[in-house]
């Protein structure tokens, strides 16, 4: 069954406030304490507890530091990393190893968590340290902050991932962050709000910010950056139902609860009305073998559909159309593949509603082998379901069933 995340930011995002909304959702513990424990750094612990905000129950994750490490409110600040050392398991680590991307990387590449959990680690600090490395004016590697080299910021990123990788949302909607206003002090001097970290990981991934009246910063990099990591969809359905929440709990305290507030719902409708953006252009000059290249970084980076049209041109000359459907949060992206990889010179886009079933994706269990299945409830509750192509390759080469037959056969299994 699909599973759709709804992160409700109306009082900002932060690092630690991610990590516990999950905890509080039911991500597992246990994954998050074994990678905590693998990661080649010493100098802390972390607390997991129940707190109230404004009389409402919240999880609270905290990352104690021994007074070696201790230094600053960690989400909040613009430093660089300047050393000292300490030693784990008998290897001496140089703390400013830790603030630059590279080191960082090394550090999570040896924690215990799967793959994938480190992939969307090394997402989230790529994230920052290219809006770090756009703040500063400095080369990306050049980057030593301690905003993410801090050893608490480092288990803040590492949290997020391995709980987001264990519960593995299909969809991760969040409409908008709301950000306080006014001015912070930090390293560097008295900086405005949204700092330029944060508000350069929402002009480069189209992050929706909304002002509020309070004073203060409640939209932090590493927040900024697990959204842009994680981010699916802006638009929730016009009615769904929660299967569960959880709710984290900020350190900071403002005229509003400082809670950020994840959910797991479900539409309630069978059909959804939605959008996506389709981008054109037009190509007569561009070799035709590149377009396969073309559609395959399209596919990469998060187009849900690609495909060329033949057509004829000014003066009668062959050209191919080229179509992409994404949704807004990969129209630059998208974009800036096909400026770089085609000859176009101009891409046309717009706006297109849609209404879409229901979908969910799981796995028939048959006499050859698993098949992976699209299950699709229509508006009238009648549920279609289709054995997905991949699999049934695997099956008809191990097999040397035909495709057809054993479409067939599999229809027949339900």
């Amino acid at each position: 069954m699909s599973k759709t995340l709804y992160i409700e930011a109306n009082s900002g995002i932060s690092g630690d406030m991610f990590v516990a909304a999950l905890l509080s959702l039911g991500a597992d513990r246990k994954a998050l304490d074994k990678a905590l424990n693998s990661l080649p750094v010493s100098g802390f612990e972390i607390k997991i507890s129940d707190v109230f905000k404004s009389g409402i129950k919240a999880c609270d994750f905290d990352v104690i530091l021994d007074k070696e490490h201790e230094n600053h409110d960690h989400d909040m600040e613009y430093l660089h990393g300047h050393g000292h050392t300490h030693t784990h398991d008998g290897v001496t680590h140089h703390h400013h190893e830790h603030s630059t991307p590279s080191g960082i990387k090394h550090i999570i590449s040896h924690a215990d968590m799967t793959a994938s959990a480190k992939s969307i680690a090394y997402k989230i600090l790529d994230i920052i340290a290219q809006a770090e490395s756009e703040a500063h004016g400095i080369p990306l590697e050049e980057v030593h902050f301690h905003e993410v080299g801090a050893v608490d910021s480092i288990v803040d990123i590492v949290s997020a991932a391995v709980l987001i990788d264990d519960i593995d949302p299909d969809e991760v909607i969040i409409p908008s962050l709301t950000e306080g206003s006014g001015t912070i002090r930090c390293q560097h001097g008295i900086l405005s709000v949204p700092v330029p970290a944060v508000a350069n990981i929402a002009r480069a991934h189209s992050l929706d910010l909304k002002l509020s009246q309070v004073q203060g910063e409640l939209v932090t990099p590493t927040g900024a950056a697990i959204a842009a990591a994680i981010r699916t969809s802006t638009k929730l359905p016009k009615s769904f139902n929660i299967n569960s929440l959880g709710i984290g709990a900020g350190k900071r305290e403002y005229e509003v609860p400082s809670m950020l507030r994840i959910m797991d719902i479900t539409s309630s409708a069978g059909a959804e009305e939605d959008y996506v953006i389709k981008l054109e252009t037009d190509i007569d000059d561009c070799p035709g073998e590149e377009l396969g290249y073309v559609m395959e970084l399209l596919y990469n980076e998060g187009a849900r559909e690609v495909h060329f049209v033949p057509i004829f041109m000014k003066k009668d000359r062959p050209g191919y159309e080229i179509t992409v459907i994404c949704t807004e949060d990969k129209r630059e992206s998208l974009e800036r593949i096909l400026f770089k990889n085609t000859t176009t010179i101009g891409i046309r886009r717009c706006r297109m509603e849609r209404t879409i079933l229901k979908r969910y994706e799981d796995v028939l269990t048959t006499e050859y082998g698993p098949v992976k299945m699209k299950t699709v409830v229509l508006p009238d509750g009648s549920v279609r379901r289709y054995p997905e192509y991949e699999s049934l390759r695997e099956i008809s080469l191990q097999t040397g069933i035909a495709l057809p037959d054993l479409r067939a056969k599999i229809n027949g299994c339900f």
